[in-house]
């Protein structure tokens, strides 16, 4: 998998990719470049095997301020509508490479996390974040809709319908505990504790059935326009599958043998 990206930074090791961006004297806002940039590193993801899970972290004490006001938000006022829409499918493009990688991603959320930052923790799998977390869908307090990148079909489904309507509404800024206590974050750390937390998450997903994982993922984003009898068939063929992998083979021997099992992805 590439690491050698220019408008975002990029770490693997040990299976687990760590992303952010690094723009920390303007909060890791994000610019025409690097959300294209990170777009095609998660579609291109899907296809590689070194990678099992994904850590997004933040930069100088904040996640992202989102869409950059001069680099983006200015250009977006001269723009007409075919450019708009071209801009606008891009950024949800990013969230659908995201949500379609096949990987597990756990977002590390610190200090501002607002707009399309925000977006990118909600379309992460898990949130761990810092007392500072400040989580603002602030769509609203620029003149636009609440319903951008997908916010409006995936934010209900994490927080409930309510919630997500206040944030959508007011666009203000969802407070740590207000975020663990809606079932957003996973858990709150101490700032000193945040990337280690997401590392041990990291490398406990990257040290199981890989392909599993992956199976999980897809189910979890497809299972929701699906009916119940509908989910439940795709979800004996999906553990079909599995059970024709090496990793199966693997934890019953282990389970036999009273040892942890070693899975291999495969």
């Amino acid at each position: 998998m590439r690491s050698d990206v220019k408008h975002f930074k990029c770490d693997i090791k040990d299976g687990v990719a760590t992303v952010a961006l690094d723009r920390p004297e303007r909060k890791n806002p994000l610019t025409f470049d690097s959300y294209a940039e990170m777009r095609d590193w998660f579609r291109d993801l899907h296809y590689d095997d070194e990678v099992k899970a994904v850590i997004f972290a933040p930069t100088g004490g904040n996640f992202s301020s989102g869409g950059d006001v001069h680099d983006i938000i200015g250009p977006l006022t001269r723009m007409d509508m075919k450019e708009l829409l071209r801009f606008t499918r891009m950024t949800g493009d990013l969230v659908k490479a995201m949500v379609n990688c096949g990987k597990p991603i756990i977002a590390a959320v610190d200090g501002i996390c607002a707009g399309a930052g925000a977006i990118i923790s909600m379309a992460s799998d898990l949130r761990i974040a810092t007392p500072e977390a400040k989580t603002a869908f602030l769509f609203t307090r620029v003149g636009l809709a609440g319903c951008d990148m997908g916010a409006c079909a995936i934010l209900p489904r994490i927080i409930g319908q309510g919630r997500a309507a206040e944030l959508l509404y007011t666009g203000r800024a969802m407070k740590a505990d207000e975020g663990a206590a809606w079932g957003y974050f996973n858990r709150v750390v101490a700032a000193d504790d945040l990337m280690t937390t997401a590392q041990d998450m990291a490398a406990r997903i990257a040290a199981g059935p890989n392909f599993a994982h992956m199976m999980t993922k897809t189910m979890l984003a497809q299972e929701w326009s699906m009916s119940i009898e509908q989910a439940i068939e795709a979800e004996a063929q999906a553990q079909a599958i599995c059970m024709q992998t090496g990793d199966f083979e693997r934890a019953y021997n282990a389970f036999v043998a009273k040892e942890k099992p070693v899975f291999e992805g495969n």
